[in-house]
This record gives C-alpha cells, structure tokens and sequence, in this order.
C-alpha cells in the first residue's frame, strides 16, 4: 500500500465497527487499559460505544479501514459510550467506578477550539501519511465549523505522536500532571498541544 492509495471520508464504515475497535484499542490501550481492560471487555465497550457522527476514517483502496480521528461536540463525543454502554460490558458496581475516572481524565468540551477525541493509525498503515490527512481533515472540519484553533493531548511517553502533531503546527501550551490518577491509567501527564487555524486554508 502507497501513500496516495488510501481516502479519507467521514464516519466510519458501519460493518467495520470490529476493526474501528480494534485500531481504537490498539493506539490508546496502553493509556486506557488498567481503567478499560481486560481487552475483550474493551472492545465489547468501543465496539458499541464508538459514534461515527463524530469522527472521520481512512479507508484503503480495497475499502479496509485503516486510521480514526474522533472530535468532541456539545452532542457527545466519539468514544465517550453512555452509562448504559458501561452497565452492559461491566456491570453496575465495574460501570460505577470506571465511569468516575474516566471523567475525571476528560468531561469538558472546549467551547473555544475544536477538541479532537483521538487519532488512531492502524499498524500497518503508519508512515503512510494516514495520520497527516486525518489531522488536516479535523482542521478543515474545524475551519468549516468556524473554531480559531484546534486542541489536542499527547500523553508523555509518546514523542513520535507528538513529533507529528508539531510538524503539523500545534504548539505545547501547558503539561498536567495526573497525581494520584496515574496510578489508575497508565502515564503520569498529558501535554496540551493547539494549532491556530488562521493560515489553515479555507475549502
């Protein structure tokens, strides 16, 4: 597979909601896993809770997908799930304690930039400029939406998701340290990046 032979669309394909899973999982389990896992209850969770309203996809030429990019709105986000989503896959007692940490990790929409909910590249498709097009394609949504900049978060430890978004112009502009959360997910601080849309090109 070259570079040019993939296509960007938005959603995701409805019967590739397995693999949307999967290359969701893959990119953010280690930051999710202790919180989310074991695996298969993961997936069970994403594979429902996935909301292809929010989100584009990359898809390959024979139509396989290969790469997500999520974004939060005042209506939700791509993979927040509901309550429901969590009692079904975890229980009442598992669903409880889960859903308080996942919100205290992330539960505001940032009503001044376009907030971006994930970027996942599947493994065989990285280095192919997948990672690049969805980016480009959350700043054109953004534009679209008129937002003056787009925000995002970049766990420490992952300098080459982070090398990516500054080629792409985001800027670091504040670290949080997790404290005593870094127990439960699995990094100890998360850098927020920005990317003014001023130069963006408009459509």
């Amino acid at each position: 597979m070259r570079p040019e032979h993939f296509s960007i669309r938005r959603g995701f394909p409805l019967d590739q909601r397995d693999e949307a899973a999967r290359i969701y999982w893959e990119a953010f389990g280690a930051k999710l896993g202790r919180v989310m896992g074991p695996d298969a209850r993961a997936l069970a969770f994403l594979t429902s809770g996935l909301r292809p309203d929010h989100c584009f996809s990359a898809l390959d030429d024979s139509g396989r997908l290969i790469g997500l990019a999520g974004f939060k709105s005042v209506q939700g986000s791509f993979s927040g799930g509901t309550r429901r989503d969590l009692r079904r896959v975890y229980g009442v007692f598992g669903s409880a304690w889960r859903a308080g940490l996942l919100r205290l990790l992330s539960h505001e929409v940032d009503n001044e930039r376009f907030l971006i909910d994930g970027i996942a590249v599947a493994a065989q498709a990285r280095g192919l400029g997948v990672g690049t097009a969805l980016i480009t394609t959350l700043c054109r949504e953004a534009k679209r939406r008129g937002y003056p900049s787009v925000r995002l978060e970049v766990i420490e430890g992952n300098p080459r998701a982070r090398a990516l978004y500054e080629r792409e112009g985001f800027a670091a502009t504040h670290t949080d340290q997790l404290g005593l959360l870094r127990f439960a997910f699995g990094f100890a601080a998360a850098t927020t990046m920005v990317r003014q849309l001023d130069d963006f090109p408009a459509d």
